[in-house]
Formats: structure tokens, C-alpha cells, sequence
């Protein structure tokens, strides 16, 4: 009886397995017909192996603009630049406040040397100085009387001048200065007249320089002569300082 009843139960199934080929592959088995409720399922079977990666999809489309990020450090400082072209002068600026009033300077000071003198008497010895006694002008004193010399106190250039009146004979009369004659004045002497001889010079002379006046030579040019109507005259003063 059992055996009738597997052979049916197969035939059952052979019959159904060929209505399920006519469909479509990957349709499901239904049930066969007039199973009982009973039916066991077997014991599942072990997984299959992993499958081969996949190939890459395709790229995404672009994402949407991100936020702005922070500022970066400062770079260091670059070289110097080309100087530019100068600019178009700019106008005229208005005057500025007049400065504080300087200190009071030192007064200039006023240097001195003069003198003026005459003769007093008509002997005079050749080849020493002339002393010229009879006193104008000497008020710095440079002038000493009693030698006939100049003294140079202040260092400078200096103007000198002579006027001689000549009588009775000719005269040559020398200016010095440190021992030296530097000019020469000569007259010759007309009988029973009154003559005049003069010669001016500037000097440049530094202290304890002297100047003076002598007849040169012997004395036949001794015709130096002064009285109450007839002067002769010896002259000098300073013109410039040294400034340094």
C-alpha cells in the first residue's frame, strides 16, 4: 500500500515539473497539489564564496561651492620697486611763522692806528731817522717821538705819506720798514726857490714792525728844511686788519 502511494506521489510531481518549464525561468515551484501539511524542508546549505569587485560607477556630478576659508599667513616682505616717475611740482605754501629774535651779537670792534707829526727844526742827520716832533695826531701813541719811528701794534695794511720842503740843497729821502729802504724820493734844489718833494705807499705790517723816515746818503741831499710858514710832514694810518 505504501509503495502505491510513492509511486502516485512521483508521478504527481513528474507531471507538475513539466507545466512549470513552460514558464518562464526563475518563476517559483508552487506547492504540488495534494502535499500535506506536513512537509519538511531539508537543512540549508553552506554560503557561496565572495563574489569579484565590481568595475568603478561612473564619476558624480560636482558639488556645490564650498565655504570661504581663512586667511593665510603673511608673506615675507618683497624686493624694492623701481623709483617712480617725480611728480608735477605741488603749489607754493604759505609763509611760515617768523622765528623767536636771535641773541645780541658781539659790537663790531673798531681798531685804531693813526698818526700825523711835523718837523720842528731844519737839522736833520743823513742816514738816521727824521724825528718828527712837532704832533698833529698821535693818539694811540704808535708813533714815538723820540726814536721818529712808527711802532705796528695791529696787524693790517697801512697808507703812509711825506711831504718835505726843500731849501738851500737837494734832497733824498728814504721810507724804511725793518731796516729796509722801500721807496726813494728825490729833488733837486733851484737856486733861491722853495721846493716841495712827497711819495706815498701802502704797507703791510705785523706787529713790532717800524717804519720811519731818513735821509739817504751823504750830506749834500740834506735839503730838509721846516720853519713857522713851511712844514714838512710825516703821515700814516691803518686801512684793514687782519682778520685772522
Amino acid at each position: 500500500m505504501l509503495l502505491l502511494q510513492a509511486l502516485l506521489l512521483l508521478l504527481g510531481m513528474l507531471s507538475h515539473a513539466q507545466d512549470v518549464t513552460t514558464e518562464g525561468p526563475g518563476a517559483l515551484l508552487p506547492m504540488p497539489k495534494g502535499a500535506c501539511a506536513g512537509w519538511m524542508a531539508g537543512i540549508p546549505g553552506h554560503p557561496g564564496h565572495n563574489g569579484t569587485p565590481g568595475r568603478d560607477g561612473r564619476d558624480g556630478t560636482p558639488g556645490e561651492k564650498g565655504e570661504k576659508g581663512d586667511a593665510g599667513l603673511v608673506g615675507p616682505k618683497g624686493d624694492t620697486g623701481e623709483t617712480g616717475v617725480t611728480g608735477a611740482e605741488g603749489p607754493r605754501g604759505f609763509p611760515g611763522i617768523p622765528g623767536r629774535k636771535g641773541e645780541p651779537g658781539e659790537g663790531a670792534y673798531v681798531y685804531r692806528s693813526a698818526f700825523s707829526v711835523g718837523l720842528e727844526t731844519k737839522d736833520t742827520i743823513p742816514n738816521v731817522p727824521i724825528r718828527f716832533t712837532k704832533i698833529f695826531y698821535n693818539q694811540q701813541n704808535h708813533y714815538d717821538g723820540t726814536t721818529g719811528k712808527f711802532h705796528c701794534n695791529i696787524p693790517g695794511l697801512y697808507y703812509f705819506s711825506y711831504h718835505i720842503t726843500v731849501y738851500m740843497k737837494d734832497v733824498k729821502v728814504s721810507l724804511f720798514k725793518k731796516d729796509k729802504a722801500t721807496l726813494f724820493t728825490y729833488d733837486q734844489y733851484q737856486d733861491k726857490n722853495v721846493d716841495q718833494a712827497s711819495g706815498s705807499v701802502l704797507l703791510h705790517l705785523e706787529v713790532g714792525d717800524q717804519v720811519w723816515l731818513q735821509v739817504y746818503g751823504d750830506g749834500d741831499h740834506n735839503g730838509v728844511y721846516a720853519d713857522n710858514v713851511n712844514d714838512s710832514t710825516f703821515t700814516g694810518f691803518l686801512l684793514y686788519h687782519d682778520t685772522n
